[in-house]
């Protein structure tokens, strides 16, 4: 195999992870700021094909487009994304400050192996691969634009093999869904409860004055602590399973992507898991014991945001298992919103799990692994596989200018499939700030508010042709998760006339009046209406 291709498929050995050396580490960030080794640079380089390609798992376009390019940016990706064996030299160019002993020191690369590379012996100088991922990363978030260096274990597309059981996952959709959706308000205290390579930490670093991390795997607190020192971000790292390091402590918020991921508890299936994704309980009862746990944790106005999987058992709605894991938060006076954004069979879903682990069709484990896969389901009588979102927060009633008394918690739970524009973090926890203030309002107190309808929400009319009555009658939502919701003549008319000039009530009964409807009955069809659109953002108070 020549210099600069990708790395045999047969299974190595997986690499210590990174060490942190603070002259090597500062050398690192220099060369690496010097390369201008950034995603809008790699993306330039690889072109649209080549990336629409990586984000199928595909890297054949990618190292095409980089064939023979020498520019620094260009090695970097080859070396640390693509798996390829590069020469001594061609590192020590692209790391010029570091330099390829330095990046050694650092645990980022190896000696490649001889079966890597045929005719080694007779190569003129060594030849070197990354024992870590070493990823550019850009987002923008409520506190503004980021852009860092993530380090993690390589990923099957760079060895060619399936993931070790030990692998610490680099920036994936789920990382990237609970970045999205985490608020950026300003807090004294944050815990990102398993926290993996420590990316929701280094979020959250940005707004928060203490951050705590926490891990069961040594391994992936030795990369989230590598992350944090690359990028000069301070946090604080503990060793523990779900809470217990943290045991007495309370936080403003709690992000957590848990190892949420369903996998079969039988002998023998222990090639299906992997500990950044398995929680080591049976169905999904790591998630009930979490959520059981949380609301302890979070201090007077604290929240939690969570991503998770759940049990849809047959004859059971669909928010049967998250409704009773949040009961005994409920009762402990914390609100809950939890939302089904997907749901998959079983199939669907032991297909998505063994892939992630890099286990397809074509390899002898695959038939096997789904059977235990549909087994385990099935001695539950699973039907399908939720997935989605979990809030809750914490009220401080005596935060208010007006403190408040304390009312009964709120246990709320949808299904929103769609997205819209603009920023689902600040939608939903302005969602979260409406149930705590709707909570405290009766009726009579909703109707003298002057709500104004949200500018992104229009209304929607379907006719039989040649009709002049609707059929169907929708409100519209552009922003947040893309609601639609259906409305009759009076909720569509009220809605369509809230421009705070007037109050709730005068609006409905204003158009009561116009349509002969009587007002009684209207108001106790729409105002519950009202209050699903001002949690949702379609009207604001």
């Amino acid at each position: 195999m020549p210099p600069d291709s990708p790395a045999a498929p047969s299974r190595t050995p997986t690499p210590a992870p990174p060490r942190i050396v603070p002259e090597q580490i500062a050398a690192l960030r220099a060369d690496l700021t010097a390369a201008s080794y950034t995603v809008e640079t790699t993306e330039a380089l690889l072109g649209p094909v080549a990336v629409a390609a990586l984000r199928r798992e595909n890297p054949v376009p990618a190292r095409r487009a980089l064939e023979g390019r020498t520019d620094a940016a260009a090695v970097l990706f080859r070396l640390f994304t693509l798996g390829a064996v590069v020469p001594r030299s061609v590192i020590q160019r692209a790391l010029p400050t570091l330099g390829a002993d330095g990046a050694s020191a650092l645990g980022l690369v190896i000696p490649a192996a001889s079966r890597e590379t045929p005719g080694a012996a007779e190569a003129a100088e060594p030849l070197l691969r990354a024992a870590v991922d070493l990823a550019p990363y850009a987002a923008s978030d409520d506190a503004g634009q980021i852009a860092w260096w993530i380090a993690s274990d390589l990923s099957e597309l760079a060895t060619g093999q399936a993931l070790g059981p030990d692998h610490v996952l680099g920036i994936g959709g789920a990382s990237l869904t609970l970045a999205r959706i985490t608020p950026r308000t300003r807090v004294a205290t944050v815990l990102d409860l398993g926290c993996g390579g420590g990316i929701q930490a280094l979020h959250a670093a940005r707004h928060a004055d203490h951050v705590v991390a926490t891990d069961l795997s040594r391994r992936a607190l030795a990369f989230a602590a590598f992350n944090a020192a690359l990028n000069d971000v301070e946090i604080e790292l503990r060793h523990g399973s779900l809470l217990d390091p943290v045991a007495g402590e309370s936080f403003d918020l709690i992000v957590s992507n848990p190892p949420f991921v369903i996998t079969p508890r039988e002998a023998g299936q222990e090639e299906a898991r992997w500990t950044y994704r398995d929680g080591g309980r049976a169905g999904d009862s790591l998630l009930a014991e979490l959520l059981e746990a949380v609301p302890a944790h979070l201090a007077p106005g604290g929240s939690a945001v969570m991503l998770g999987n759940w049990e849809i058992s047959r004859d059971q709605p669909w928010d049967a298992h998250p409704r009773a894991w949040l009961d005994p938060a409920r009762a402990d006076g914390v609100d809950a919103w939890v939302i089904q954004r997907e749901q998959e069979d079983p199939a669907q879903y032991a297909e998505t799990w063994a892939r992630d682990g890099g286990i397809t069709e074509r390899d002898a484990r695959w038939s096997p692994l789904l059977e235990a896969w549909l087994d385990d389901f099935a001695a539950r009588d699973v039907e399908g596989i939720g997935f989605g979102y979990l809030l809750l927060r914490r009220p401080d009633h005596g935060a208010r200018s007006v403190p408040a008394l304390p009312r009964p918690a709120v246990l709320r739970t949808e299904q929103a499939a769609g997205t819209g524009t603009g920023s689902l973090a600040a939608h939903l926890a302005d969602g979260l700030d409406a149930i705590d203030e709707l909570a405290a309002l009766d009726d009579d107190a909703l109707a003298a508010l002057r709500p104004v309808r949200a500018a992104d929400v229009i209304e929607r009319r379907h006719f039989t042709p040649g009709a002049w009555d609707p059929t169907l009658i929708e409100l519209a939502q552009g922003a947040g998760f893309a609601r639609v919701v259906r409305a009759d003549q009076i909720l569509a008319a009220t809605v369509g006339a809230l421009d705070g000039t007037l109050t709730l009530g005068q609006v409905l009964a204003a158009v009561c009046a116009l349509t002969d409807a009587d007002e009684h009955e209207a108001r106790a069809r729409v105002l519950p209406a009202v209050r699903e659109l001002v949690i949702s953002r379609m009207v604001t108070l």
